[in-house]
């Protein structure tokens, strides 16, 4: 770990090392954000500003040209994150495949960088339409997935339905009912007795291609 960094910042300095080689151009300081399923734009300002005064990431100047690594630290000789924080995790398709997450037999696995997963078991969905996209969660993204049977008020969560159809939304819970809330204006919160609604997992990370 270079000097002075903290365990935040090395998470940031090793996703750019691993991403940046793969995206189309450096991202701004949102897309990051999304990217590292982080809500604070702010404070990954603050992050990336150490970073910078670390020598390892170009000043923010300009920020359309947006997050780009020093020659010096684009060319690090120490290995990118190893493999093991490159970890597998199961890729059960779309989020509203309408079937119950465990039912999909043999999943593919897609590689997920330590930042964007918890130490607990993880799966990985990809989002269909557009419900969540004030949260920033766009038609295409992937969102990595803690596997979980319960989940406080206010989180995202991968809600079934009726035991048959699965869908991503903000978790509120009443004495009465379950409601779920979409991150689009033009959609409605759907409204549940709470024997309907079974918590599959909560939202611990984002990815987006750009190609």
């Amino acid at each position: 770990m270079p000097p002075n960094l903290t365990r935040r910042q090395q998470e940031i300095y090793d996703y750019l090392r691993e991403a940046l080689p793969r995206l189309p151009h450096p991202p701004t300081l949102d897309e990051l954000c999304r990217a590292l399923g982080l809500k604070s734009r702010g404070s990954l300002h603050k992050q990336i500003q150490a970073l910078v005064e670390a020598g390892l990431v170009e000043p923010m100047n300009n920020l359309r040209r947006g997050i780009r690594l020093v020659d010096s630290a684009a060319n690090d000789p120490r290995p990118a994150p190893e493999a093991s924080e490159l970890e597998a995790l199961p890729m059960y398709g779309y989020i509203a495949a309408g079937q119950p997450i465990e039912a999909i037999a043999n999943p593919d696995t897609i590689p997920v960088p330590s930042v964007l997963r918890t130490p607990h078991p993880c799966y990985v969905l990809q989002v269909r339409g557009d419900s969540m996209i004030e949260e920033g969660i766009l038609d295409g993204d992937w969102v990595v997935i803690e596997q979980r049977d319960t989940a406080r008020n206010g989180e995202i969560v991968v809600a079934l339905v009726d035991g048959e159809e699965a869908t991503l939304k903000r978790l509120e819970k009443k004495s009465d009912e379950i409601v779920l809330h979409p991150a689009n204006a033009s959609m409605a919160p759907m409204r549940y007795h709470p024997s309907q609604v079974k918590i599959q997992g909560v939202l611990v990370g984002q990815m987006r291609s750009y190609h």
